[in-house]
């Protein structure tokens, strides 16, 4: 009795079994499931995408030319200077002593070249009439020319000391933004320190710098011949897009990367860009019309070059070999291998093979298929 109720059991759960199975949410067996999206073609924007780097138009390093201690400290951190705007004042005390030095020194020396000069006339009137010897009109000669040459080194030296005297007066030699101020007033500071006073960057205009693929060299140098080439940048972070123009082309391929540095300058006057900001960057080569695209993510890349997974009428998967173009967005231009409609496997590709009977089970918009 107890035998014949466990067979009984048994094939009452083969039945469920086999019932459950046939169901209308039943799944093939052997079947892979995986999520598909069509083939589709519209008119797209030829870009080449890249990541730069912003640097200012200018990068000046201030330092001091004299020595001294910093008795004005006009700028603070971070500020905004225009040209010509006072920065620091070293001590200027010392350079104003020694103009005035070098001031008396170059009259000294004219009063005693007059005298020469007068002497070396009243000779030369004396030598024409015999009365003095050649030896000493050579002497009033001599000591004149030496006069008119110490006031030359005078009057150098003049300059020298004015000029340190204007270097004490350190000034902005640009329109930027100011760092972080490294020194400040009080400090003594040496000539040619290897401290750095502040730093200050140019931002307005501002450039990106970037590299991609040599392989789109031909493209870039050809549109560039037909005029300005727009190159979009997004800061790391912003939703704000600047664009800007290519202005340019490095004259060599970085042998290592293969890749071609580019620059692009931006006007930056809302300051959307910083240095050292990390950009995506867009350069817009061209567009073209009736583009066939599938998505990026169902592309893969294999011994032969790039491929994807095509599911059939029969509900099969099938390998397709690809020719890829530019990425927008998030498809890739399909130059060929695929046609419009094609349903193109986006995800559960790891579990297929080419023949393998595949149950789509959600579209491009992740519905789920009954």
């Amino acid at each position: 009795m107890i035998h014949r109720w466990l067979l009984l059991c048994l094939c009452c759960f083969a039945l469920s079994a086999c019932s459950g199975q046939d169901g209308p949410g039943a799944r093939k067996i052997g079947a892979a499931p995986v999520a598909v999206a069509e083939v589709t073609a519209q008119t797209v924007p030829y870009t080449v995408r890249a990541v730069g780097t912003v640097e200012p138009l200018a990068e000046v390093e201030i330092k001091s030319q004299v020595e001294g201690t910093i008795v004005r400290q006009y700028v603070r951190d971070g500020q905004e200077v225009k040209q010509g705007a006072p920065l620091f004042l070293i001590d200027p005390r010392p350079y104003e002593l020694a103009v005035q030095e070098a001031e008396a020194r170059l009259a000294r020396d004219r009063v005693h070249l007059n005298k020469a000069e007068a002497d070396l006339r009243r000779y030369s009137q004396l030598k024409k009439q015999n009365v003095v010897a050649q030896e000493q009109y050579d002497e009033t000669f001599a000591e004149a020319k030496a006069l008119e040459s110490t006031i030359a080194l005078g009057e150098s030296l003049l300059a020298a000391a004015k000029l340190d005297r204007e270097h004490a007066d350190i000034r902005s030699p640009l329109d930027g933004y100011v760092g972080l101020v490294q020194v400040n007033q009080g400090n003594v500071v040496k000539a040619n320190d290897d401290r750095s006073l502040c730093v200050i960057h140019q931002m307005e205009p501002i450039y990106v710098t970037f590299s991609v693929p040599q392989k789109h060299l031909p493209d870039i140098l050809e549109r560039r011949r037909k005029g300005p080439l727009v190159v979009l940048a997004t800061a790391t972070g912003s939703r704000k897009t600047v664009a800007g123009n290519l202005t340019a082309v490095d004259n060599a391929v970085d042998v290592a990367t293969g890749a071609i540095r580019l620059r692009a300058a931006y006007a930056n006057a809302d300051r959307a860009l910083w240095p050292g900001q990390f950009v995506r960057v867009d350069l817009l080569l061209d567009t073209i019309p009736n583009a066939t695209l599938a998505p990026s993510r169902a592309i893969m890349d294999g011994l032969h070059g790039p491929y994807v997974y095509v599911v059939n009428r029969n509900n099969t998967a099938s390998v397709r070999r690809l020719q890829t173009g530019p990425a927008v967005g998030n498809s890739t231009v399909v130059l060929s291998g695929l046609e419009l409609g094609d349903k193109v496997v986006v995800d559960g590709q790891i579990r297929l093979a080419p023949g393998s009977p595949v149950e789509i089970v959600s579209g491009p918009e992740g519905e789920r298929r009954s």
